[in-house]
């Protein structure tokens, strides 16, 4: 055991049979410097390592820390993203340098470190003048090219990371899955799945096998790209799979569209036993916000609290999101008070989820708390204050809001917030107003804005402008079909069968569909979809039209055939409206849930004006409390009521 020298008081005799000699000394105090600085690096006290570091002489190795001390130094200034001390280690370095033959900044391993924490840092220029240092001629090895690749794509550089790939490969010919790992998720980045394909045919032709982080990369350039099979293909061939293997695969489904495979593969991979990551719930979270399955977001909410991690703000918005979108505000505002740690995100969405509930009490509230508490609103904040107030018809209050963005809160309003104000104005039957903003606005208006407009013609049937309005929209969104559709509802509303035809023949003639209405609800952990007009067998069975019959019976109903546009006789009008998707799916809840347990149903499109009466006339009869959710909004049906008040 090395014993430390130490300064001892003069009344103190130390008897010792040790003859010091220099040689002996200066061994044991470069000991020292190294173990101490190991220390204190591996226990975060930076400020004193570096000292220890600056202090020394730095004339000669022997009194130099060495290259190990000085990678454990950075690793720890990289964990906690301390540039100051990093900058200040790499200038002693240089010093060194300049003042002996000993070279610390040619070490591979020292070289990565410095790289991994300048572009961390997000300084990409100190990062690249690091890699640089030595001319071309120095003889880097792949681990200092992938760092530096590393910090081009985190920081927003992912063509410099691919073109230093492509010198990589010229250069070293042969790669390994470091190397592999950084190029693919580039070309995620950059969505260029060509390139994609020739990493992966290097990867397949490589002597070593790919490791996980290749293939989690793999699938998910293949999943973010939309070439699911061989996404799956990859998923499937993969010897091992972690969090991060699954996560990818999610992600891709989620990105085409797959949600409800999406679902079904969170539940395998819990089934598995593989645990999830932060990043698996704010993937899976706004799926189940999608598709309004609560029951699937109250268990990851469940497994959130049992789990030993807290979650972060990030995740903690996600659930809040989740709740909002499944008409559930109650445990959506309890979420927001129990966070310790609240962000702007965390606002909004609780401001955001009043609003689209048609609380927009309770979103006022809610905004003049946040602005107590501190925080300034920003843009996202004002679209969701202008839409609530748009679809609850508090046509002044929106105007309020709009001035006031500008002059109290200093939020330029965008093209967006002039969309909103303008759906107020239009909406409330302000046409004239309306029209007058479109015209004096700074932008030059677009589809949301002329789309706002033919909304508001098809509520308050004004045919002429809406003609007007119609022909913006198809020179600015030739294939949108839904203005096409819009205006055909126009003419339909006002009896112009033959403009209706009109439209109905150029839709077709351009190759577009309209999309059909769909409805579904989440039942004993399985998600049921209807289609308009579908699901024969279910509507033919003696239990829908036991159910259906008593329904009937006890509430007098008669179908309002105003609302079919087609021009068909009554008792197919009859028939095609009974036939929408919403009914089909709160029929099916009603037959396959307990007596008195609420329904929550989800709409691809907006409800119809009988659709609605008809629902409030089931909660009604029933006791049933029904949250249905459509393109535009929530109704929350309860007691022949519905929180929209009629005004959507």
């Amino acid at each position: 055991m090395v014993i430390p020298a130490i300064s001892l008081s003069t009344n103190i005799t130390v008897s010792t049979n040790i003859t010091a000699t220099s040689a002996p000394t200066r061994r044991h105090k470069h000991r020292l410097n190294h173990s101490t600085l190991k220390s204190l690096s591996k226990s975060g006290k930076l400020d004193e390592a570096l000292r220890l570091i600056e202090s020394s002489t730095l004339k000669s190795p022997a009194t130099a820390p060495d290259a190990e001390a000085c990678a454990l130094f950075l690793h720890s200034c990289i964990s906690r993203k301390a540039l100051e001390h990093g900058q200040r280690l790499y200038l002693q370095l240089l010093l060194y340098r300049a003042r002996s033959n000993h070279d610390l900044l040619s070490n591979p391993r020292l070289k990565s470190k410095l790289i991994t924490l300048f572009s961390v840092c997000g300084r990409v220029d100190e990062a690249r003048r690091v890699f640089e240092d030595g001319g071309e001629d120095v003889d880097l090895p792949e681990s200092v090219w992938v760092a530096m690749g590393i910090g081009y794509s985190r920081n927003g550089y992912p063509k410099e990371a691919l073109f230093l790939y492509y010198e990589m490969v010229c250069r070293f010919g042969q790669l390994g899955n470091f190397a592999f790992s950084m190029a693919l998720k580039v070309c995620s980045d950059l969505c260029d799945l060509r390139t994609g394909r020739v990493i992966h045919a290097q990867v397949v032709k490589a002597t070593e096998d790919p490791d996980q982080v290749v293939n989690n990369a793999l699938v998910r350039l293949y999943g973010e790209d939309g070439c699911f099979e061989e996404a799956i293909r990859v998923f499937d061939e993969m010897p091992q799979r972690n969090v991060v293997s699954w996560n990818s695969l999610i992600g891709g489904l989620v990105k085409k569209d797959g949600v409800f495979e999406a679902m079904e593969a969170f539940r395998i991979m819990q089934g598995k036993g593989m645990g999830f990551s932060w990043v698996t719930l704010t993937t899976i979270l706004p799926i189940c916000a999608r598709v309004t399955a609560l029951v699937s977001g109250k268990e990851i909410h469940a497994v959130m609290v049992k789990s030993t991690a807290k979650p972060d703000a990030p995740v903690l918005n996600s659930l809040m999101d989740m709740y909002a979108k499944c008409g559930a505000m109650d445990y959506c505002r309890r979420v927001f008070y129990g966070m310790q740690s609240k962000d702007l995100t965390s606002w909004n969405t609780l401001i955001t989820g009043y609003a689209i509930n048609g609380l927009m009490t309770e979103s006022m509230e809610s905004f003049q708390e946040m602005i107590c508490s501190g925080f300034s609103p920003d843009g996202i904040t004002f679209i969701a204050l202008l839409s609530g107030c748009s679809h609850a018809g508090l046509t002044d209050d929106g105007c309020r809001l709009f001035e006031t963005m500008k002059i109290e809160y200093a939020v330029s309003p965008t093209v967006d917030h002039y969309a909103c104000l303008v759906d107020v104005l239009g909406r409330a039957g302000r046409i004239e107003e309306a029209l007058e903003i479109v015209k004096n606005m700074p932008f030059k208006p677009t589809g949301s804005i002329w789309g706002s407009l033919l909304n508001s013609c098809r509520i308050h049937g004004l045919v002429p402008l809406g003609e007007a309005v119609a022909k913006q929209l198809f020179e600015l969104e030739p294939d949108n079909v839904g203005n096409y559709v819009m205006l055909s509802n126009i003419y339909a509303s006002a009896g112009m069968w033959e403009s209706v035809r009109m439209v109905r023949e150029l839709i077709e003639k351009m190759g577009m569909k309209k999309e059909a209405g769909c409805s579904w609800v989440h039942i004993k952990g399985k998600i049921h979809t209807f289609v308009a007009g579908g699901s024969n067998e279910f509507r033919n069975s003696a239990e829908y039209k036991e159910v259906w019959k008593r329904l009937m019976e006890e509430a007098g109903y008669v179908p309002d055939t105003g609302v079919v546009l087609h021009d068909v006789n009554e008792e197919t009008r009859a028939m095609w409206v009974c036939g929408h998707s919403e009914r089909i799916a709160a029929m099916f809840a009603l037959i396959n849930t307990g007596s008195g347990m609420p329904i929550r149903i989800t709409k691809n499109l907006r409800v119809c004006l009988d659709c609605h009466s008809w629902v409030k006339i089931v909660s009604k009869v029933t006791g049933r409390v029904i949250v249905l959710r459509d393109t535009n909004r929530f109704h929350h049906f309860k007691d022949g009521m519905c929180s929209c008040k009629d005004y959507w």
